[in-house]
Parts: C-alpha cells; sequence; structure tokens
C-alpha cells in the first residue's frame, strides 16, 4: 500500500527533496525551506491515503480537499498556503513553490522504482489529488501575499509624491504669503523687488500644479530638461525670496559674491526649489540670532552651492538617515519630513550631488555640486 511505503521511508523522501532543492539554481532553501512544508504535506498524504481504505473514504476530504479544485477549507489547504507565504517570505519565486511539491512527486516515484514498489491506480489518483490542492492553494497563496506587497509599495509611493506635492506647495505659498505680508505692512509697490518675489511665487505655484495634472495625465515620468543659465542670477533670485523667511526665523542669511562669468546646466526651477529647501532647513534648525551662509563657486568643472548653518551640529547617525523621506532628526517636527529628500532627488535629477558635513558643536554644511557649463550665448 502506498500509505505503508510512505510511512516506512517518510525521511528518505525528504531527504531526497533538500537535495533536489538544493541542487536547483538561483536562489534557494533546504531545511529552513522544507522543515513545514513538504514533511508536513507527507504526513497529510499518508493521512488521506490511510483513510480512503476505511468504510467511509470520503472523509479524506477533510484532511486534503476534494478532486477538481475549488475553494475548500482543509489541512492541506491551510498547510500549503502557510508554505507558499514562507517562500515569499525567504525572497523565493512562484516556481519555487510549484517545484516543491513536485520534487517530492518524484522522489516518490524514484524510490517506488527502485524498491519494486507497486501502487494502484486509485492511489496515484489521491496522490495527484493531494499535490494539485496543496500546489494551487501555495500558489493562489503566494500570488495574493505577493500582489498585496506591490499593492503597499505602490500605495507608498503615492504617499510619498503627494507628501512631495505638499511640501513644495506649502514652500511657494509661505514664500508668496510673506511677500505679501512686507508689501501690504510697508506698503510697497507691488512693481518692486518684493511684487516681483510675490509673483515668482505665484508662477512656480501655477507651474507646480500644472506638472501635477500633467503627471496624471501622462502616469509617467516627466523629462529632465537641462538649460545653461547665470550661477549668479539662481542665487539672487533665491536670496531674494530667502531673506524674508531668514527675518521671520529671527537668522540672518549672508550671501557670498559670485563670479558673473560662471554658468551651470540643470533645471533652473528644480534647482532654486533644491536650493530653498535647504536654507528652510537651515533657518528651522539654526541658533537664534546667528547667521546663514549661502556661497556658491566653481572647482574645475563642477559649481558647488554651499549652506552653511549654526545648529550646533549633528547628533551621531543623523547624517546617515536624513535625506530619507519623513526623516525628522529634531525636536521641532512642524514639517512632514520631505524637504531634503526633494532637494536631494532634485540635485541628482540635474546630475549632481548633495551630501553633508558635520560642523561639531557650531553647525553643519550642505553641499551641493553640479555640472559646470558656459554662459549661454
Amino acid at each position: 500500500m502506498m500509505h505503508d511505503f510512505l510511512a516506512d521511508n517518510h525521511d528518505e523522501l525528504a531527504r531526497r527533496c533538500r537535495v533536489k532543492v538544493g541542487a536547483r539554481p538561483g536562489r534557494s532553501a533546504t531545511d529552513e525551506q522544507l522543515e513545514d512544508g513538504i514533511p508536513l504535506f507527507l504526513d497529510q498524504l499518508i493521512s488521506t491515503l490511510r483513510i480512503e481504505q476505511t468504510t467511509t473514504p470520503s472523509d479524506s476530504r477533510r484532511v486534503s480537499g476534494p478532486a477538481g479544485g475549488g475553494a475548500a477549507l482543509s489541512e492541506v489547504s491551510v498547510s500549503a498556503a502557510r508554505h507558499g507565504k514562507d517562500l515569499l517570505a525567504m525572497g523565493l519565486s512562484v516556481d519555487q513553490v510549484v517545484h516543491d511539491y513536485g520534487d517530492l512527486c518524484q522522489a516518490i516515484t524514484d524510490l517506488a522504482v527502485e524498491r519494486k514498489a507497486p501502487f494502484e491506480v486509485d492511489e496515484f489518483r489521491t496522490l495527484n489529488r493531494c499535490l494539485d490542492n496543496a500546489i494551487a492553494e501555495a500558489v493562489t497563496e503566494f500570488s495574493f501575499l505577493k500582489d498585496a506587497i506591490v499593492a503597499d509599495a505602490h500605495a507608498s509611493d503615492t504617499r510619498e509624491k503627494m507628501g512631495y506635492f505638499a511640501h513644495e506647495l506649502r514652500n511657494l505659498l509661505g514664500t508668496a504669503s510673506l511677500a505679501f505680508s512686507a508689501a501690504k505692512q510697508g506698503n510697497l509697490s507691488l512693481g518692486g523687488a518684493t511684487g516681483t518675489i510675490l509673483e515668482r511665487s505665484l508662477t512656480a505655484l501655477e507651474k507646480l500644479i500644472s506638472t501635477s495634472l500633467e503627471d496624471v495625465r501622462t502616469v509617467g515620468p516627466s523629462n529632465i530638461v537641462l538649460d545653461a543659465f547665470s550661477l549668479g542670477e539662481l542665487i539672487t533670485e533665491i536670496d531674494n525670496a530667502a531673506s524674508l523667511s531668514a527675518k521671520m526665523h529671527g537668522c540672518t542669511l549672508r550671501v557670498a559674491p559670485v563670479d558673473p562669468t560662471l554658468a551651470l546646466v540643470g533645471t533652473r526651477d528644480l534647482l532654486i526649489a533644491a536650493v530653498a529647501n535647504l536654507l528652510q532647513n537651515a533657518f528651522k534648525f539654526t541658533e537664534p540670532g546667528t547667521e546663514i551662509v549661502l556661497t556658491a563657486y566653481a572647482s574645475g568643472n563642477r559649481i558647488h552651492i554651499d549652506v552653511q548653518d549654526e545648529c550646533g551640529g549633528l547628533g551621531a547617525g543623523v547624517a546617515e538617515h536624513m535625506f530619507l523621506p519623513f526623516s525628522q532628526a529634531g525636536t521641532d517636527r512642524s514639517g512632514i519630513g520631505l524637504g531634503l529628500t526633494i532637494a536631494k532627488q532634485s540635485i541628482t535629477a540635474n546630475g549632481g550631488q548633495l551630501t553633508v558635513r558635520d560642523i561639531p558643536g557650531k553647525g553643519c554644511v550642505f553641499m551641493i555640486s553640479l555640472p559646470r557649463d558656459k554662459m549661454p550665448t
């Protein structure tokens, strides 16, 4: 009888399955993978075959499920679902799920031939039914959990993109509000410098919203267009907008003179937003009454833009995580922890690098490195 053969050779069959799994190319597990999967299925197969030799053979469906598939709760379905889940957790593929049960079938057949053990046709049908149900349940659970992981990742990506949009929207609205308040309190003409800041902020808001709507329509990454432009003009524009925020935070922004012959290549709006985020971060964490310094200069074929603050220095391990989304190391949690992430991604998209250097006991310097170019003609 097949159930006697399986029971007598239980350990040998499990060993042969482990050998087959270990010999398979690519990522595979052996003892860990088979500990609760194949040996347990083998026990359930034996139990099913034994019940089918009794006067109530239909009771075996409680162990192995009915023929023909379909949703049905059984011992095999529960353990196979767990096996599929375990293989996904190990980083294995759906092919591995199918191969595991196929390995057992092959091991049974090979050993039966070696030992000249005859089986009845009905016993082979039961074996196939158990394998069919186990594979179907394991693959179903594996695929369901895999899809859930992908869906979670997509949802997380969507939340992150919404966070970026909200962060940039808040920054631009903040600058526009500061410019409007300054113009109102000083009874200033909107045709002057403050009015220009307000106009640029509103224009940037319109562009941000339009770009977001276009991204929704196209459902794909937008192409980054790189242009050459004056470094000095870029820094001047950033200075005009950021000076208002510096006053609001009770600190001073000092901008070092920029060589008017220097130019860089990149996407102007993205770079302005990136530097603005670094400055907002500096205003937020620098000590009251201290100075933030913005410096832009050339070195070889690179343009460097540095933002130095007086935050008191970075704590242990902060530098390794500060560019991650939603990371907030300080006690001030008024933001959502995306400013530095947006800055880094914007600079990277422009072929640059963003790093940070700690000045223990004093502050830190955020350093941007971008490709240098000639002044456009």
